[in-house]
């Protein structure tokens, strides 16, 4: 079970700093704590390095793109959730297949705070169930 200094710590990874200020904006106001990467590497090096609630990362990025992200991410914890986002307004299926939910970007304003809640409370209501079956 995470504790409650990273309950709600969300690590935002995009190579576009514009949007990593929106999304710190966005989040802050609604009381998260805010990491942010503005490329895939030193992302990879927060979310190994610090525990987060969740993270969201951009589909589109040099050197190594937010599907491998997402990838290595789910190695180090499979429980952390992830939401992708992307400028379009679909992904392939094989990385949704790794992801916790998808929003495209021009929908951010008004459905990347209520997806991020949504998967944040399954993924810690399944965490709490398998510590309640296992106990």
């Amino acid at each position: 079970m995470r504790d409650s200094s990273t309950s709600k710590t969300i690590l935002c990874i995009d190579d576009d700093n514009g949007v990593l200020e929106y999304q710190k904006a966005l989040l802050e106001r609604r009381g998260y704590a805010v990491l942010t990467a503005a490329s895939a590497r030193q992302g990879l090096q927060l979310a190994a390095a610090s525990g987060v609630a969740a993270v969201i990362v951009d589909y589109h990025m040099p050197e190594i793109n937010g599907h491998e992200v997402a990838l290595e991410i789910k190695r180090l914890n499979p429980d952390t959730p992830i939401v992708m986002v992307s400028s379009d307004e679909e992904v392939p299926s094989h990385v949704l297949d790794v992801v916790d939910a998808f929003v495209p970007k021009h929908q951010a304003p008004t459905h990347l705070v209520p997806v991020l809640t949504r998967i944040c409370d399954e993924v810690l209501a399944r965490v709490a169930e398998r510590a309640r079956l296992s106990a």
